[in-house]
């Protein structure tokens, strides 16, 4: 095939986008096209010895690649892919609003529309601390400009997958297209699964606003008898460890061999957080451990109510205790668990997106 990979950036630690970048890459080995990269934080990744085509944006400071944003749309838009046939576009920010001629095919796997620019707005303007006066209005106009811009590009799409049907609905909301559903690829082969848990809750996660550990957090002040650990690090960090109860302790950022030991472990994995997918409930039930989670987002795909977890219907204080306290009552079988995750395995994504692209591609050839 004829094909270019198009992602928003690589410049932190590998994650979830980039998980799934690494699958596609895999079943089609193609130039991977991106706004800039940091070459020392891929050090030693799958991506350290890819050749990477990034923009203009790669000769301005990379520390401060946040504050691009405005640039972004130009950035995508002057990276040449015309050689190729076939543009496969990881996004989540402007990775989709690549330029495109008729007479080649772009699918896009789509992680979510861009969050910041649509129903996240004031939590991205809170974080940056542009949330009053006339910076907020600045800042703002610019978000809403990138809004036009990201419905407008819309059409730069042939096909969409969205990786949860939560995502498809937004798609279907913001830009008025339908999307085939694939759930991104969960390492289940690494998370061994684990029948033997010890008697502590789990909660793991970038400790900023939208992820909600606040919520959980200070609600296990109403449950002393009752341990949580937190692992995860962010600029909520010293906030939250000032209002936290004795019985609750904060781990900092842990390797991926301390997140699975403590997964293995923990007795449930706590989730406050409307996630477009959810990796990470997906990676306890892999080691057996069931999920509390909200019943919105992703999670409401994975978790199955009352076998694999509990799912509770508001995101509040309240209505997550009364979980908690559900589930001191109940058994779930750690089995269950690991054979859900599994319908989330890396095998069945490489399966599903491979015959996706081929099935789209090979008629798109013969017609053009």
């Amino acid at each position: 095939m004829n094909s270019a990979i198009i992602h928003d950036w690589l410049v932190s630690a590998i994650g979830g986008s980039e998980n799934v970048l690494q699958a596609i890459h895999t079943l089609f080995p193609s130039p991977i096209f991106t706004l800039l990269y940091n070459q020392e934080a891929l050090a030693n990744s799958y991506f350290d010895s890819l050749t990477l085509h990034p923009s203009f944006l790669q000769k301005l400071p990379l520390r401060y690649y946040r504050q691009y944003l405005p640039l972004f749309p130009l950035a995508i838009s002057q990276l040449d892919t015309s050689p190729f046939s076939l543009l496969l576009s990881s996004s989540h920010c402007v990775a989709k609003g690549i330029t495109k001629r008729p007479d080649q095919l772009h699918i896009c796997y789509c992680h979510t529309p861009m969050r910041y620019a649509w129903d996240l707005m004031d939590d991205y303007l809170e974080e940056a601390h542009l949330n009053r006066g006339l910076k907020r209005w600045i800042a703002k106009q610019i978000l809403l400009s990138l809004r036009k811009w990201d419905k407008k590009t819309s059409i730069n799409v042939d096909h969409f997958i969205a990786n949860s049907a939560f995502v498809a609905e937004r798609i279907k909301q913001y830009y008025g297209r339908d999307a085939t559903v694939i759930y991104p690829p969960v390492d289940t082969d690494y998370y061994e699964p684990q029948e033997k848990k010890e008697n502590y809750f789990l909660t793991a996660s970038r400790l900023v606003h939208n992820k909600r550990i606040d919520l959980i957090v200070e609600a296990f002040a109403q449950i002393p008898h009752e341990k949580l650990f937190v692992i995860g690090d962010g600029p909520l960090r010293k906030t939250l460890e000032q209002k936290a109860p004795p019985n609750v302790t904060f781990l900092g950022q842990q390797s991926k061999e301390n997140l699975k030991h403590h997964l293995q472990n923990a007795k449930a994995f706590l989730f406050a957080a409307i996630e477009d997918f959810g990796i990470l409930p997906v990676e306890a039930m892999a080691t057996g451990t069931p999920v509390i989670a909200l019943d919105r987002g992703g999670t409401k795909e994975t978790v199955l109510p009352g076998k694999t977890g509990l799912l509770y219907p508001e995101q509040t204080q309240t209505s997550l205790l009364q979980a908690i306290r559900t589930f001191s009552h109940l058994t779930f079988d750690s089995r269950l668990c690991r054979l859900q995750a599994e319908q989330f395995s890396r095998q069945k994504f490489d399966r599903q997106f491979q015959t996706f692209v081929l099935d789209k591609y090979e008629p798109f050839m013969k017609n053009r």
